[in-house]
């Protein structure tokens, strides 16, 4: 072990061993200078991880999703035999969904092992270069294929995101920057469908949706070198921080926990996370999110084409439900923040979807339709940042969250699957059956947001009779129970 890793070591140690007090070398945050020193932390990591994730995030997304802009361009004609029932356009997009749903528990439990900006900055590269694949496809298991390594590889990216995130942030500001970060998958259906328009009105000497993907998977493969030279690692490891600006940041990554030392897994975690009840409720928000997330990503063009609309036009319709969904999911990222409360929020954004589906459901008239398409786009990202920020804090331990957090994404992504195959062609332009699942399972995500929001008041409320009051921010040492921990609270 080198010097400099034996220092860091001590220096965790230190900070984990006794806690910042009045006479400790490290910051006092009873000072307005320590909390001066503190906000310029914050903005130093924001100006350096936000800019990158979100960005990382935005093109995975427009990886994603882009098969929804390509289908009116052509591809169904061109490789898919024309697919006059769109059956196979179903399975090609839920491919990505089913490799999505396999490696998410032991990618990020591994990745807890690897330097964070090699993790991301490697799986951006490859996962760019899947995207770019795609355009090469001539028949349908060529795609088919590179959408289950699209999947594989950005399965690397979205679950480990939180875990990252909580490493340097506290529970008072995950939640807008997790909004934010999210909010670029808004930006990204926006840009997408404005990118298509452009492409599709191009004069080229390929297929424009063999274009639409080149464009859209080359940034992902710059964005991953850069990431390795410029994401930083683990607080106790990056060398992006100077020697006081570590001490701050391993206190800020202590507070109402305590952090592991160094890149370790702890077994016992791992299967707290498996037996515990609440992430799979929260598995079953998500599964219900994800199938709307997936139908919005894969069919809303389609969608709306049958509201009258042209192929070109329902291209550019797509950019305002999705710019109203990332106002809304900042406004309730930030509120959820300062109220310390998610679990209310949750469940109002699944109302918002479910009333979005009753509009479609029972509304005839086409501008309705279109305006019941905002309410869907706004409670979807709600709920999936929501949860999201909700959990990244609730699971007590880093290795519960790199266990816990992709668990329950996974259960969720089941949800994507379904909503890939839930708007068949021969649904249209109804789409019936496909709106009524998404409506009955935004009710049951309701009902479970709020059991598990009753859930976690009433046992804080027990903790605090048997064992005091304790302060939310205050060390805990959680390392043999995780969060059942006696002095640890959870965000309700």
């Amino acid at each position: 072990m080198s010097e400099d890793e034996k220092q860091e070591i001590s220096v965790i140690e230190s900070v984990q061993r006794e806690g910042p007090t009045a006479d400790d070398a490290g910051p006092d945050l009873s000072s307005s200078a320590a909390a001066s020193d503190e906000r310029c932390l914050v903005k130093k990591l924001d100006m350096r991880i936000m800019p990158l994730i979100c960005l990382l995030y935005l093109f995975a997304y427009l990886d994603r999703i882009n098969l929804g802009n390509a289908r009116l361009q052509g591809l169904p004609e061109d490789i898919l035999r024309g697919d006059p029932t769109g059956v196979l356009y179903d399975w090609v997009n839920s491919a990505f969904y089913f490799s999505y749903i396999l490696c998410p528990v032991p990618a990020i439990i591994l990745s807890k092992l690897c330097p964070p900006r090699l993790w991301f900055g490697c799986a951006a590269v490859v996962w760019g270069l899947c995207s770019m694949l795609m355009a090469t496809a001539v028949n349908f298991p060529g795609l088919l294929v590179a959408r289950v390594a699209l999947g594989v590889f950005e399965a690397a990216l979205s679950p480990g995101v939180p875990f990252y995130m909580s490493l340097f942030y506290t529970r008072q500001e995950i939640g807008l920057r997790l909004a934010t970060y999210g909010g670029f998958a808004a930006v990204a259906g926006a840009f997408g469908g404005l990118l298509a328009f452009g492409i599709q009105h191009a004069h080229t000497a390929i297929a424009t949706w063999r274009v639409l993907f080149i464009i859209e998977g080359a940034p992902s493969v710059l964005l991953g070198f850069t990431a390795i030279f410029l994401l930083p690692d683990r607080p106790e490891e990056t060398r992006f921080l100077h020697e006081e600006e570590r001490k701050l940041a391993l206190e800020r990554m202590n507070r109402g926990t305590k952090a592991d030392t160094g890149r370790v897994l702890n077994k016992k975690h791992i299967l707290l996370a498996f037996k515990d009840w609440r992430i799979y409720a929260a598995g079953v928000i998500y599964m219900a999110s994800n199938c709307a997330f997936g139908s919005i990503s894969a069919f809303l063009p389609t969608i709306i084409t049958t509201f009258g609309f042209t192929n070109a036009i329902a291209q550019l319709l797509t950019i305002p439900p999705y710019a109203v969904a990332a106002t809304i999911l900042g406004i309730t990222a930030y509120m959820t923040d300062r109220l310390q409360s998610r679990g209310p929020f949750v469940a109002a954004g699944s109302l918002v979807g479910a009333i979005g589906y009753v509009l479609l459901l029972t509304v005839t008239n086409n501008h309705v339709r279109y305006f019941a398409t905002f309410w869907i786009t706004s409670g979807t990202y709600t709920v999936n940042n929501a949860i999201i920020a909700w959990f990244a804090h609730n699971l007590g331990s880093e290795t519960k969250r790199a266990a816990g957090i992709p668990l329950y994404m996974v259960i969720g992504q089941c949800g994507a699957v379904l909503g890939s195959h839930l708007y068949p062609l021969t649904e249209g332009p109804r789409y019936i059956v496909g709106f009524s699942v998404n409506l009955a399972l935004y009710v049951l995500a309701t009902a479970v947001a709020l059991v598990l929001t009753v859930s976690y008041r009433l046992e804080n409320r027990r903790r605090d009779k048997k064992h005091g009051k304790a302060d939310v921010d205050a060390l805990v040492d959680t390392t043999e129970y995780a969060d059942k921990a006696a002095d640890f609270r959870y965000t309700p």
